[in-house]
């Protein structure tokens, strides 16, 4: 076997593969030889067919096999030891091949070749750093909706618009009668979620027993068509008056801000007063927003460094690759559409991963471990139940970690936490506080 390498550019490459019978002829023989032993054919007796029967049945078919897998064998291999950077897979050149009469084969190979660049991380580049703050609005939406959490469903006389009703609807007709075939359908409905607001509006005030008529279409809310119990498409085309009769209504009235509140939200005499149960909210709801506040940041390193570090892919390989490889199919013309999203995409995979290497980062065995049983005592604790014992544990972590995606998801995030360290440590950061609206706003805008 012969393998040599060809630079056409700093970006391509053509890779050429000849092959003697030397290479192929003895693993081509075992498995002919093989199938003659196990091989079922009318008017022989198994094991006894001839092997120049066997060899002109499967000779061609094995030979293809052993070939491709003799190929794919040499050049993993010789990518491998030679250290040659690709991206993507070496596309094949050759388009015929005479496998009736040819004993001996070339093969050849357009390859695409990682650029050459370096990555610098330095204090002058400059970041704000968003640090989202709770204000005081956010922090009362939270306190009532821990309130309304805790809190007991009673069943008041009349509606008010953040109840809950059940009841029937029933389409009409042009006279206001109930429609023969029309929609019947009992369900129930929370008055926040009703969109149009002349309906909402009808549907306050109501006792249980009293019927109003309601015009419903495609505004009246997002869960019309589950009220009504038809397809999403329906509610798109519908436009009709309803009979709704009221047959029960429900309310949550929140809890006290007491210490009972306070002991079921954040444990046993963590806050002992009002005051201290806001600074509380107000300091676990700025914690859950911390993730966003990295998200940003990490989307403005990744801008700068793709526009700081000047570097070429081999684009029409890449095309190429991308329509012949796709799982989803793309044709030329799709992948043209979308080309300079994935190019960024991959410019970015390929700075990130020299930065991994440059700076020694790794996440070891043991810390995919640990992370696992981490997020496992979280979920038992966000139902309320004590952590497993350190055997059991273990035994969970190790079944979640055999699930290969859930494993390459938890080295991922390990990853990201690694270099997000790094890139606050390289990079000079400024802290800037503000609310979450304006955060939606600043990030929407870096964006564009």
């Amino acid at each position: 076997m012969d393998i040599t390498l060809e630079k056409v550019d700093a970006l391509n490459a053509k890779l050429k593969v000849k092959l003697t019978s030397e290479d192929y002829h003895d693993k081509v023989e075992e498995v002919i030889v093989n199938y003659r032993k196990t091989a079922s054919i009318p008017g022989f007796r198994k094991g006894k067919v001839p092997i120049g029967q066997v060899r002109k049945m499967i000779g061609k078919s094995v030979l293809i096999d052993e070939i491709n897998k003799l190929l794919q064998e040499a050049i993993y291999k010789h990518i491998t030891e030679n250290k040659v950077e690709v991206l993507g897979n070496p596309l094949p050149l050759t388009s015929e091949v005479d496998w009736d009469n040819a004993t001996e084969f070339t093969f050849e190979y357009e390859m695409g070749l990682a650029p050459q660049f370096k990555v610098n991380l330095d204090k002058k580049a400059k970041f704000d750093f968003l640090k989202i703050i709770a204000d005081k609005k956010m922090v009362e939406h939270y306190v009532n909706d821990m309130a309304k959490r805790y809190g007991k469903m009673t069943q008041p006389t009349k509606s008010e618009k953040t109840d809950l009703m059940m009841g029937e609807f029933n389409q009409l007709d042009v006279d206001g009668n109930f429609l023969e075939g029309g929609i019947n359908h009992a369900a129930s409905v929370a008055l926040d979620i009703i969109q149009d607001k002349k309906a909402q509006k009808a549907l306050v005030g109501l006792a249980e027993g009293d019927q109003v008529k309601l015009r419903i279409n495609k505004d009246f809310s997002n869960d019309a068509h589950h009220m009504l119990n038809i397809k999403k498409e329906e509610l798109e085309n519908l436009d009709a008056d309803f009979n709704f009769k009221v047959n029960k209504i429900s309310r949550m009235d929140p809890a006290e801000l007491n210490q009972e509140l306070f002991d079921k939200t954040f444990g046993k005499d963590t806050v002992k007063n009002e005051k201290e149960f806001r600074a509380k909210i107000k300091e676990e709801v700025e914690k859950s927003f911390i993730s966003e506040s990295d998200n940003k940041f990490k989307n403005d390193v990744i801008l700068h460094l793709i526009k700081k570090i000047k570097m070429s892919l081999p684009d029409n390989f890449l095309k190429k690759w991308l329509v012949t490889s796709n799982e989803k199919g793309l044709n030329a013309e799709q992948v043209e559409a979308e080309y300079e999203q994935y190019s960024k995409s991959l410019k970015w995979q390929l700075i990130e991963n020299k930065i991994i290497k440059e700076h020694n980062l790794e996440v070891k065995n043991e810390d995919v471990l640990a992370h696992a049983k981490e997020i496992i005592v979280s979920n038992f604790a966000q139902y309320g139940q004590p952590a497993p014992e350190d055997k059991q544990l273990e035994e969970i972590a190790v079944k979640v970690l055999g699930n290969e995606e859930e494993r390459k998801k938890i080295y991922n995030q390990l990853y990201d936490e690694k270099t997000m360290v790094l890139y606050k440590e390289k990079f000079t950061l400024k802290e800037k506080e503000v609310t979450y609206d304006e955060f939606v706003k600043l990030a929407s805008e870096k964006q564009k």
